[in-house]
């Protein structure tokens, strides 16, 4: 559904130039949900953007379906936004027209492409637990429910991919619970592949595959060890323990063979710029230089 290859954004001023992707990899499969996670900068949000046609790649190949986002034109980026993809915002002001009802301004979308069908946006409500709020205007609606409408919106056009920035980062957790409880039945039942991008390792935790962005660059991937385990209690805690209590960790190898080492493992080793490897026919051994230089002393001394 998505595949990326060594995709670059630059931004650029007359004075600045920021490089916020630096040939990013990543591919997922059509209905697939997934999350995407990564501190402020890393490029998460860039990504994001970039998928939902709301900014244009600099350079590399982004393919999302049969559209390449590389080479679309105007025209053919706003029937993409039209009908290929679904956008939810952390600020679900950006999705809602607030004079409205929560039934018009799910109807409104299907309206502006032509496409209107109140039965299924009374449908998708529904779904979204609202059948008896779908006459109340926003006012009327609590922050959630209100996040909950503009999931039904997201999905008017019936996309094959719905994109979700920080969906649950103004709501509490039973809300978030039940927010990620709709993702999944709508994954499950309309098949439509979702991508998740936030901060909240507990959230993270409740899909079956996590990449982490570092630097603008895919970094590791966690991969549920049983996508069939109960992960309605995977821990409250903000650092990785509740994604490794369920998944389990891998480096990601680019084209050319680097591996993204985690940070935290180079900055235990006290690897800075450089690193000694060895390979014994069946594992790779990672060691600092230091490290390396003392063993070799150490066996010298010992033949000596």
């Amino acid at each position: 559904m998505i595949s990326c290859e060594e995709l670059v954004k630059i931004y650029k001023t007359d004075d600045i130039e920021v490089v916020a992707l630096k040939g990013l990899n990543i591919s997922v499969a059509p209905g697939e949900m997934m999350a995407i996670i990564g501190n402020s900068g890393s490029g998460k949000s860039t990504l994001l953007n970039i998928l939902g046609g709301l900014d244009r790649p600099s350079a590399g190949v982004v393919r999302v379906g049969d559209w390449n986002l590389l080479k679309m034109t105007d025209e053919e980026l706003v029937e993409y936004k039209r009908s290929t993809v679904g956008f939810i915002w952390q600020n679900n002001a950006r999705n809602l027209v607030p004079f409205l009802s929560a039934l018009e301004n799910v109807e409104m979308p299907m309206m502006l492409s032509g496409q209107y069908d109140r039965a299924y946006a009374k449908q998708l409500l529904e779904w979204v637990g609202l059948k008896e709020r779908m006459g109340n205007k926003l006012q009327q609606l609590s922050g959630g429910e209100q996040q909950r409408v503009a999931i039904a919106i997201s999905l008017a056009n019936k996309p094959s991919l719905l994109l979700a920035d920080e969906p649950t980062g103004s709501v509490d957790t039973q809300t978030s619970d039940r927010i990620m409880d709709i993702f999944r039945r709508l994954n499950r039942e309309l098949g439509v592949t979702i991508v998740i991008v936030t901060h909240d390792m507990a959230l993270a935790s409740k899909v079956d595959r996590v990449v982490a962005i570092r630097d603008g660059m895919t970094s590791t991937e966690f991969i549920k060890r049983n996508p069939n385990l109960d992960d309605s209690d995977p821990g409250s805690g903000t650092d990785l323990e509740p994604m490794h209590d369920v998944h389990e960790e891998y480096v990601v190898l680019d084209k050319a063979g680097r591996l993204q080492i985690p940070k935290a493992y180079l900055q235990a080793l006290q690897i800075d710029s450089k690193a000694s490897m060895e390979f014994d026919g069946e594992k790779i051994m990672i060691r600092s230089p230091k490290s390396l230089s003392a063993m070799q002393e150490k066996v010298e001394s010992e033949r000596g």
